[in-house]
């Protein structure tokens, strides 16, 4: 027996809500998917999540939805965040911060532990505890209840993301790095039976910067005047990966996704 996860890749505006929206619910049936965990921190204009679209969002199918750097962006989600045991928000923020950092999910007849940490490194504005060091206590409690622990990395670095995939690695079930919305070609199974992926990319525009807009993100490198970014609406797809588990806690496959939205979105049209 195992459980099928799939990461989504981060959620970027409404353009990422519209895929999910489209194609969330025939690929979870066509997968036997057990558990769906998405970052959401580009959801709400790019930057942040907003409380009405992580309703929204879980309504649609997403049982988990985690955070980064941007988590606290939206003002309502600082109270939100506290009655919602379905958002993440990195684990090494400050104790005492709204929300929750770790969570353990019941699947069907299952325990899944999923943890949200922040990486340290190319964060400018947010400067949180070590992640490294955080890790291990938290495997330690979520271990009490179930082997089957998925880890979201959110971190600037690909140096930092694949310290952490060596220094997680048999602590952990699965890794998905995320932050920065880049599908990475590198799905492994790590030697002491970890899987992981070192970008699981983004849903929404993919002919952009990011899922923005792109003459408005050239224009911002090219004159330095900061401009407030865009959406962006072409090449819309859904991508991540699936991490197959087995009840004993070990990856037993990864398959990274890519599904293209064929329908025609109205981007005048608000998800929310």
């Amino acid at each position: 027996m195992s459980v099928r996860i799939f990461c989504m890749g981060e959620i970027v505006g409404k353009a990422g809500v519209f895929c999910v929206k489209s194609l969330l619910k025939d690929f979870r049936k066509e997968k036997k998917i057990d558990l769906v965990v998405a970052n959401g921190e580009g959801t709400t204009g790019g930057f942040g999540l907003g409380k009405n679209h992580s309703i929204y969002l879980h309504k649609l199918g997403i049982d988990v939805i985690t955070g980064g750097e941007c988590i606290y962006y939206k003002r309502d989600m600082v109270s939100h965040i506290r009655q919602a045991p379905y958002i993440l928000r990195p684990a090494n923020y400050p104790p005492g911060n709204p929300g929750r950092g770790w969570w353990v999910y019941q699947v069907g007849e299952y325990k899944v532990g999923v943890i949200s940490l922040l990486g340290q490194s190319g964060f400018r504005r947010v400067h949180l505890s070590n992640p490294f060091s955080f890790l291990p206590a938290i495997v330690d409690k979520i271990r009490r209840e179930t082997p089957i622990i998925l880890l979201d990395f959110h971190a600037a670095t690909t140096a930092e993301k694949y310290t952490m995939f060596h220094h997680a690695d048999g602590q952990v079930s699965a890794i998905a790095g995320t932050h920065n919305k880049a599908l990475s070609a590198d799905e492994c199974i790590l030697p002491r039976g970890t899987g992981m992926i070192c970008d699981t990319g983004r849903t929404g525009s993919i002919d952009s910067v990011g899922g923005l807009d792109i003459e408005t993100e050239i224009g911002q490198f090219i004159t330095q005047i900061p401009e407030r970014s865009k959406e962006a609406w072409d090449g819309l797809e859904m991508q991540g990966v699936i991490f197959e588990i087995s009840t004993e806690g070990r990856t037993t496959a990864v398959e990274r996704v890519r599904i293209p939205c064929r329908e025609v979105p109205d981007e005048r049209k608000s998800e929310s």
